[in-house]
């Protein structure tokens, strides 16, 4: 990058990395402008991801980066958080995939799994040879994952796992599912499984029709008395703490990603406004148009500073949920404000893909929802400043 955060870093958050952080940022930054940004368009028209980045993310540290052992990157958080920031800046569809392959199909693997489910699977999916996919939300049930309808019987040495899952990123080009299923009849028995591709009964279909995410791969996931080996359950962890573990993961990578949305929205409506003539002039140079800037850049700066704190939490294993739910409820509600202004700003041109502002706003309109919809993080923030719960 020619500059820091490209030109949005009043406050030299620069300055508060280390040496390595800010290199494997900036590797990051260089291999997205390269290999990624020159795919995206064509990608996001076709409503397609190109799968075969996955080994060069895998050789760069992009997939379970801070997981530790198993042939994992074992790099520190912020640099995690640094690195989805750089690949959201090319779309939300890439950061997505990197989210769920470490934080939602490897984390719980590597977290609740066996030792021999993490020497089978980790070293091969860090290196982008597997992929994974998450399995919780299901046609109807979403933010009340405890409501889930699919079901896990046991047979023996064997699980009978039949269900629907829904909006699930990578799902059909995916080598292996982490499917939670209940065991039971309440959430309290709520287990994970490694369901692999082939298996009979289980398949998957493409969700046909998105305006959102159309870079990415959406799918949904259909198990049909699938039968998996007592050895394929996820043996250290019961109830929704697991899911949830996951999903608390993967939000610390949202809220840094948003970021860097939000920096290419206010890049590309910022370079569009210097270069733009009305009346005589660049509209950069009249007061609404810096109006607009000026917000921009105050809440970026604001998002920068609120993860970097939360990454070195993490690093310090002081972090909490309740700082994830705040940090991915106000960035990704900020880069979705800046993503509508920079729209504002471009005009007609702004709902054109010669420019990227109108993907990325579409994408954070999805971004808004999943891994916990804004709401859902209004009331766990609520629940947390004043001792009552919201929830039914």
């Amino acid at each position: 990058m020619a500059e820091p955060f490209y030109g949005t870093d009043l406050y030299n958050v620069d300055g508060l990395l280390d040496e390595d952080e800010r290199l494997v940022r900036d590797n990051v930054a260089r291999w997205v402008d390269d290999r990624f940004l020159p795919l995206v368009t064509e990608h996001y028209r076709a409503g397609t991801f190109p799968t075969e980045l996955a080994p060069e993310m895998g050789e760069m540290g992009l997939l379970g980066t801070s997981l530790q052992g198993y042939g994992c990157p074992s790099m520190s958080g912020v640099i995690y958080g640094l690195a989805m920031e750089e690949l959201e800046r090319g779309d939300s569809g890439l950061r997505s995939f990197a989210s769920v392959q470490g934080s939602l199909a490897m984390f719980p693997i590597w977290k609740f799994g066996s030792e021999a489910q993490k020497e089978k699977y980790l070293p091969k999916m860090a290196a982008g040879q597997l992929i994974g996919c998450f399995g919780l939300t299901e046609p109807d049930h979403g933010s009340d994952p405890g409501g889930m309808k699919t079901r896990a019987v046991k047979d023996g040495d064997e699980w009978v796992i039949s269900g629907e899952k829904l909006w699930i990123t990578n799902g059909s080009v995916a080598d292996l599912a982490i499917v939670w299923a209940k065991t039971g009849e309440d959430a309290s028995t709520i287990r994970g499984f490694i369901v692999e591709k082939g298996t009979p009964g289980f398949s998957a279909y493409d969700v046909k029709g998105k305006f959102s995410l159309r870079a990415s791969v959406t799918s949904g996931l259909v198990l049909e008395e699938v039968r998996v080996k007592d050895s394929q359950m996820l043996p250290e962890v019961q109830g929704l703490k697991g899911p949830l573990s996951c999903l608390n993961q993967a939000r610390y990578g949202i809220a840094w990603g948003a970021v860097g949305a939000a920096i290419a929205v206010y890049r590309a409506s910022l370079d569009y406004a210097k270069d733009r003539v009305q009346f005589g002039r660049p509209i950069a140079g009249f007061q609404l148009q810096q109006a607009k800037f000026a917000d921009m850049i105050s809440e970026i700066v604001k998002a920068q500073l609120l993860v970097l704190q939360l990454g070195r939490l993490k690093d310090a294993g002081k972090h909490t949920p309740v700082q994830v739910s705040l940090a991915k409820r106000n960035n990704v509600k900020m880069a979705l404000e800046a993503a509508r202004m920079a729209r504002e700003i471009l005009g007609a041109n702004g709902i054109h893909d010669e420019y990227p502002v109108f993907r990325h706003m579409t994408n954070l309109e999805s971004v808004y929802t999943y891994e916990g919809t804004h709401d859902i993080h209004t009331l766990i923030l609520g629940k947390h400043v004043t001792g009552i719960s919201a929830f039914v």
